[in-house]
């Protein structure tokens, strides 16, 4: 038996790319996909807003709690409102609690004034407080207290709001407004007076947004007509009177579809619709603001409930399933809630989705339901809000009711590829494999490893998404008669920000008299031991770890063959990878060098380690990224020793800074040894 540990001495080691601070998206996508620490809610989250990056939100839930925290776990009371810093996901020192006599006390629309100093909030409440407020209040941000002179009766829940500077638009359920008649609509002034503006509907109130030039007013909701007019989920009003300034007669929007959610900015008017039964239009319309005429509509089907644009992008929550109908992913018998897509043309859809559950069984389980963009400490945050519990798109992860993305840096590597295979042909050793996924970019590179070489063999771009994962291919024309080699992928995202590890090897012989062979050989133990826990053993756990101070000792076993008939072993590479974790990098050397004791995965620790040689056989000079593949090169001297044996290796530091490398538990990322033979 031939063991080894580390030392001081470094071996330069060859890296792949790793996750550098870059937005790595397929353009015009200026969101990334990555899920950002934000605290939660435990209950449903109906409506958002912001201002100067404050990010409220507003539904029906009692009780806040941290990132990664259990239901139950830690909460702050937070009655259907919360106010946090959209650039940390924490929670603020407004506290609003909004509250009912009897039954149900929900907070369903938000809106903030142009001057981002007053919030007005609207829904199912009697107090904001302790102060009365019925279905419809007003804060005053600077002091986050209730506007006690914004008072006003309204006779049913209100679901929508919009702000100008001297007026502000309820959408609802409601039949009056301060006694007077005032069916599903009304305008009160931002001090609380009820105007003289009408836009009557017959069925509920469920949008309302105010076009830039302050004009028109925008409707949304179950309505068939508006002012008496066919106009049937949609309608635009003037903002003076109230008068129909553009009806949408003759189903425009069919008849089983309502319209639950509006955005409107500069680059046009936005409509998410929801729908039942057969023949539903579910997804968005595009108006222009000079005519109030379509520019496009998609057709996926599962409900939009909420939009919101930024830099030309209308991204949307819904519970989008089958968007077949535009040429885009076919039947997915379940639901992609979050969407991207051009103000100018709905498809492609743009590569960017993250994605959540549907949320508890005893809501409607549409998942998210709200958005909003914020900024804060010079970076722009998306938020999203709903009835979600989990974040599907990274790993299922609990998370309920809120979750925020930002504009950078993207983070997130490709999925590692799978399904990989080698083959013999005419012109060489032919490499294909299923294009990997990443949900912020579409285009994606990949680099063919052979034999654990440190430097890719070939180079391959290619398009997918999740839905279309076309076939890859490489051909190795370089391979040698007689051969026995092994192929892994990577895949990266745009400029390379981002890589996968390696993929499992496919391995295949070529025809001829070798010349040439290189085995692969996966770990038959590994641990590490602590010096703050003596008697503690790590020898199931999924990561090893490396560190000089505090001190970490690293342990891996390798079975090493004789070599091939007539053959020599010339390389010896072994190859470790960083593990996910946030502070799995290290930039301390790390060394190898040989273990003279004996040791045994499931029983070694600090106080009964093995002794170590002095003498490193190769050295890894830091380890910058998660997520990596690095090889160290050891002395193909030392190694030959072991032929027909084991070989024992353990990774040493002098440095104080952690290093955390996936073992062998953690199913096909664990340490290799890569052996090269060559005839002499």
């Amino acid at each position: 038996m031939l063991a080894v540990a580390a030392a001081t001495t470094a071996v330069p080691a060859l890296t792949e790319r790793g996750a550098r601070q870059a937005a790595a998206l397929t353009p015009p996508v200026a969101m990334t996909a990555d899920t950002l620490p934000t605290w939660q809610t435990n209950g449903v989250v109906w409506a958002m807003a912001q201002s100067n990056g404050t990010v409220f939100a507003g539904g029906t839930f009692s009780a806040i709690r941290p990132p990664g925290a259990e239901p139950g776990a830690k909460e702050r009371e937070a009655v259907n409102f919360a106010a946090f810093d959209a650039a940390t996901g924490e929670p603020t020192d407004c506290r609003l609690n909004f509250t009912v006599g009897s039954g149900t006390a929900t907070v369903r629309a938000l809106t903030v004034s142009p001057d981002g100093k007053t919030l007005y909030a609207g829904g199912n409440f009697a107090a904001v407080n302790g102060t009365n407020a019925s279905r419809v209040a007003a804060i005053d941000l600077p002091s986050c207290k209730v506007e006690s002179g914004f008072q006003l009766t309204v006779s049913a829940p209100v679901h929508a709001l919009a702000a100008t500077d001297d007026t502000v638009y309820l959408g609802g359920d409601f039949t009056t407004v301060e006694g007077e008649k005032r069916a599903k609509f009304a305008a009160v002034s931002t001090e609380g007076q009820l105007k003289s503006w009408k836009a009557d509907a017959d069925k509920a109130g469920r949008a309302v947004e105010v076009t830039p030039d302050g004009k028109s007013v925008v409707l949304g909701g179950d309505f068939e007509q508006v002012r008496g007019a066919d106009s049937h989920a949609l309608a635009v009003v003037d903002a003076s009177s109230g008068a129909l300034r553009k009806s949408y007669p003759n189903r425009f929007v069919p008849r089983n579809s309502v319209v639950k959610g509006l955005y409107v900015d500069e680059t046009g008017i936005y409509t998410g619709n929801e729908g039942t039964g057969g023949g539903v239009f579910d997804g968005r319309i595009a108006l222009d603001l000079d005519d109030f005429e379509q520019r496009w509509r998609d057709t996926c089907l599962g409900a939009t409930q909420d939009l919101t644009v930024y830099k030309g992008v209308l991204y949307s929550s819904s519970h989008a399933h089958n968007c077949e109908s535009m040429g885009q992913f076919p039947e997915l018998h379940e639901r992609q809630h979050l969407l991207a897509e051009s103000v100018d043309d709905p498809t492609p859809l743009l590569s960017w989705f993250p994605d959540t559950d549907d949320g508890p069984l005893n809501v409607e389980q549409v998942g998210p339901r709200a958005m909003v963009v914020s900024s804060g400490g010079g970076k722009d945050y998306m938020w999203v809000g709903g009835a979600f519990t989990r974040i599907t798109s990274d790993g299922n992860r609990p998370q309920q009711g809120l979750v925020r993305f930002a504009n950078g840096p993207d983070t997130g590597a490709p999925s590692v590829p799978d399904g990989v295979k080698a083959a013999n042909t005419t012109k060489g050793v032919r490499v294909s494999w299923p294009a990997s996924t990443d949900l912020d970019d579409r285009k994606l590179t990949y680099r063919v490893y052979r034999n654990g070489g440190g430097e890719p063999v070939g180079t391959v771009t290619a398009d997918s998404t999740f839905w279309e994962r076309p076939t890859v291919a490489f051909t190795d024309t370089s391979a040698k008669p007689g051969t026995d080699y092994s192929y892994r992928i990577t895949a990266s995202d745009a400029d390379d920000t981002n890589t996968s590890a390696r993929s499992e090897a496919a391995t295949v012989t070529t025809p001829g008299t070798p010349t040439e062979t290189t085995l692969e050989r996966e770990a038959t133990a590994d641990a590490y031991v602590n010096g703050a826990a003596v008697n503690a053993t790590y020898g199931t756990h999924q990561q090893l770890a490396v560190r000089g101070s505090s001190p970490y000792i690293g342990y891996v076993r390798f079975d090493v063959p004789s070599p091939p008939s007539g053959m020599v072993l010339e390389e010896a590479t072994l190859t470790v990878t960083t593990s996910s974790e946030p502070s799995a990098a290290s930039g301390d050397t790390v060394d190898v060098v040989p273990v003279t004791g004996s040791w045994s995965e499931k029983e070694v620790t600090w106080a009964k380690r093995p002794a170590v040689g002095e003498t490193p056989l190769g050295g890894l000079d830091g380890a910058a990224d998660v997520r990596t593949d690095y090889d160290v090169p050891l002395r193909a001297g030392a190694v030959r020793e072991a032929a027909g044996d084991t070989l024992d290796l353990a990774l040493t530091s002098l440095g104080s800074d952690s290093l955390w490398l996936w073992a062998r538990e953690s199913g096909g990322t664990g340490p290799k040894l890569t052996l090269t033979y060559r005839k002499p």
